[in-house]
């Protein structure tokens, strides 16, 4: 059996902290793996004081590179047995992997660091919701710049995630759990909302639909970044290829009063919402 008829027939990833890469598995960058009969067994190096956002999937990518794991079912259920086995306690290993990724995406040790700091950097007013927040790095960095934040995520063990980290670092923040094509969330709740990396996730309808609600909760902006990829990333959970087209069509289908389009490690849309006035 090839490893590709293997991987179709494997339903779990099985991952260890292993400080060499030991006998019987074959390495690929810092990460050894090897097929077992029931798992792919994989083995990382990182430990609370190297665990971090970039190291997990950087190391990761690697391995759906080279074939050994396949989807976003996969590379997610690597990645947090990679976090939660870093440290001799899981609390201590998701606190290291959130304090080592905040410092390499403000430091610019984290390759997604130029896209956070290009985000940050177009938010208007004082109040911002982060919609997609995932693990909530660029939320937690705007409410330790001072903002009033909120975040918002489909996933509630991310949200949970996102408040226990709030919470240890003293950093005001919510967190809560919602749809972005429905968000829980007034209207003119904030003055800005972003959608970092979230769109690519979504098909059209749900896309308008989500650029629809941040515009109905934003006061005065909505900031949007995607990827720009050949191929749609599948073990992201990416669905669609976009382009700078793809953003102009979308900010034909919504409400708005001006669209700013540009490129910056991928495609950016900012959006300045419908003035709303009391009757």
């Amino acid at each position: 059996m090839t490893i590709a008829q293997h991987l179709e027939s494997v339903r779990t990833v099985s991952v260890r902290h292993c400080r060499s890469v030991p006998a019987g598995f074959r390495r690929c960058g810092d990460l050894g793996w090897r097929i077992g009969p029931v798992s792919v067994d994989i083995v990382h190096p990182f430990d609370g004081g190297s665990i971090s956002d970039s190291a997990v999937v950087g190391s990761l990518v690697g391995l759906v590179d080279a074939g050994v794991i396949a989807g976003q079912r996969q590379f997610e259920d690597a990645a947090v047995q990679m976090i939660r086995s870093a440290a001799s306690t899981e609390a201590g290993s998701w606190a290291a992997f959130y304090d080592n990724s905040i410092t390499e995406l403000r430091d610019g040790g984290s390759p997604f660091g130029p896209v956070h700091a290009r985000a940050r950097s177009l938010v208007v007013g004082d109040s911002l919701l982060e919609v997609g927040s995932c693990f909530g790095f660029l939320a937690l960095q705007c409410a330790e710049d001072g903002f009033e934040v909120s975040a918002c995520d489909i996933s509630p063990g991310a949200v949970e995630h996102l408040r226990a980290a709030a919470r240890r670092r003293q950093t005001p923040l919510r967190a809560v759990v919602g749809d972005a094509t429905d968000l829980p969330f007034d209207t003119d709740a904030v003055d800005t909302v972003t959608l970092i990396h979230l769109l690519e996730h979504l098909d059209e309808q749900a896309t308008v639909r989500a650029l629809t609600e941040a515009l109905r909760v934003a006061r005065r902006r909505v900031v949007v970044a995607v990827p720009f990829e050949e191929h749609p990333s599948e073990h992201f959970g990416h669905l669609i290829q976009l382009t700078l087209d793809d953003l102009a069509a979308w900010a034909g289908q919504v409400e708005h009063d001006g669209v700013e389009l540009f490129t910056h490690l991928g495609g950016w849309m900012v959006l300045t919402p419908v003035a709303r006035r009391s009757v």
